[in-house]
């Protein structure tokens, strides 16, 4: 290898303040994990010395905390787009102590290059291999690493020896042309191979190798409890009926899951369900449950951006390559969540709710309308475009002290004109062809949690007359007793008669 080698201290003395990263990785799969943790300590140390120390951070979803959680920590960050995950950033974004720019993932490549966002200038790129010529074997996650690797002035490669070689063949590296030149991306089932196993990138942008051997920072998803369950089974039990209706083929259709228990207990329900037939996947991020249905010819294919595996799993796929590289396959992030191909395939859209309200508003993102929680992610490119756009919420949080459904949601990631079924334990509320008054009864009928059933069939009674019965002064009571008592069913309508 003809690439000068150098420590992740060395390399993080060749990035300055204000520059813009772009970074390889999906969530904490494939994502860098050196440089950055001596980038923390340099901005730290010129932060004492009184000097300024910031960057601008690309990333393809979250990160493990050696990117966010350090860089955070060390107040290093200017901007930041466009999800995270971690608590320390989410404190300084809400904070203002850095700015954020949510934005749907599969926009974000496209962005950088019509020149919307300022250009990152360096790149860092997590590599099982790297050859003499240029071409950039990645690890477990893609992201947005062909276009950051493309625009880059400078590239490092954190060469990771804790992931095989043998991962060669794994990943689909395509980047579409940009208009007016772009034609249809090729992909008719998630299968269907469309690139090269490799990111082409200039030999003389990279700078230098920094070799490591640490594992994926993924941190462990809630164990499944009783609600979860329910919630996966009211899915399953829902397509099935779809199924049998005709509505949805014999031979089903791909599926698209969000990430977390909730995805995971879906899944497994899925798997789980006699009625319905062995199925692929195609979508962002592929878990533990899509791996224990490979393994029980539940999953045929998946699909994705990246392998958000516990360590465990991410072992066992490691350990029997030979067997999951033919089920599997890794994109970039702008064809892993295209709408024109999620509109193709005829995606299953299964997608977890932060908060819905009863006209079937959907709110991914912020806490009682103000505090970001992680970004809307990939739920946006994936639910307008779907065959079928599934959005699943448990219906309480913090002991039944706060409605996951509300009057009116405190922020609007996705409208009632995208969302088609909101599914909670308690029941299904199927919302295709249905006015506003329609879509209301069944959701508070099917989906509510018996507590809040009354005090939102209430507010349906305050609701001012018109198409969409709202009461203005009282839409967001619910979230407004809450921030003054810490429980929503403490709301008292007879303020609003």
């Amino acid at each position: 290898m003809g690439f000068k080698k150098m420590s992740a201290e060395e390399a993080a003395g060749l990035i300055n303040n204000n520059d813009i990263i772009g970074f390889s990785g999906f969530t904490a799969a494939g994502c860098p994990k050196a440089i950055t943790c001596e980038l923390g300590k340099r901005a730290e140390a010129a932060h004492e010395a009184g000097q300024p120390f910031k960057v601008g951070i690309y990333t393809g979803a979250s990160t493990g905390d050696s990117i966010d959680g350090v860089l955070a920590r060390a107040h290093a960050i200017a901007f930041r787009s466009p999800y995270q995950s971690n608590k320390d950033l989410r404190a300084e974004l809400n904070s203002h102590g850095a700015h954020y720019f949510d934005l749907h993932l599969s926009e974000l490549p496209q962005y950088l290059r019509y020149g919307f966002l300022p250009k990152a200038n360096i790149a860092i790129l997590e590599a099982s291999d790297i050859t003499d010529d240029g071409k950039v074997y990645l690890t477990s996650g893609v992201g947005i690493a062909p276009t950051v690797a493309r625009l880059a002035d400078k590239i490092f490669i954190e060469l990771n020896a804790y992931h095989p070689k043998h991962l060669k063949g794994i990943h689909d590296i395509y980047e579409p042309a940009d208009p007016p030149y772009r034609k249809e991306i090729p992909v008719y089932s998630p299968s269907n191979r469309i690139g090269t196993p490799y990111i082409q990138v200039d030999p003389a942008k990279i700078v230098g190798i920094v070799e490591t051997n640490l594992p994926n920072e993924v941190g462990g998803f809630t164990p499944s409890d009783e609600v979860t369950n329910k919630i996966g089974q009211n899915v399953a039990d829902f397509l099935s009926s779809e199924m049998k209706a005709g509505r949805i083929p014999a031979s089903f259709l791909p599926v698209q899951s969000g990430v977390g228990n909730v995805a995971n207990a879906v899944l497994g329900a899925m798997g789980a369900n006699p009625d319905i037939p062995s199925f692929e996947v195609y979508t962002e991020v592929i878990q533990d449950s899509v791996i224990d249905l490979m393994k029980s010819g539940n999953v045929k294919f998946a699909s994705g951006c990246s392998l958000t595996l516990s360590t465990e799993a991410l072992e066992e796929v490691y350990g029997n390559l030979d067997f999951f590289k033919e089920k599997l396959l890794l994109r970039p992030q702008e064809i892993s969540n295209s709408p024109e191909i999620a509109r193709r395939l005829g995606l299953i859209s299964i997608n977890t709710a932060l908060e819905a309200d009863i006209f079937g508003n959907i709110n991914s993102t912020h806490v009682v309308g103000t505090k970001m929680m992680n970004g809307i992610g990939g739920s946006g490119d994936f639910c307008r475009n779907a065959f079928l756009s599934i959005f699943t919420t448990p219906a309480t949080a913090k002991n039944g002290k706060i409605s996951s459904i509300v009057p009116m949601v405190s922020h609007v990631d996705h409208s009632e004109h995208s969302v088609k079924i909101l599914i909670t334990e308690h029941g299904v509320a199927d919302l295709r062809g249905l006015s506003p008054v329609q879509r209301a009864e069944r959701i508070i009928e099917n989906c509510v949690d018996p507590e809040y059933k009354p005090l939102l069939k209430e507010y349906l009674q305050l609701g001012q007359k018109g198409h969409t019965p709202q009461n203005m002064s009282a839409a967001l009571a619910f979230h407004d007793v809450f921030n003054k008592t810490g429980d929503m069913r403490k709301i008292d309508w007879n303020m609003y008669k």
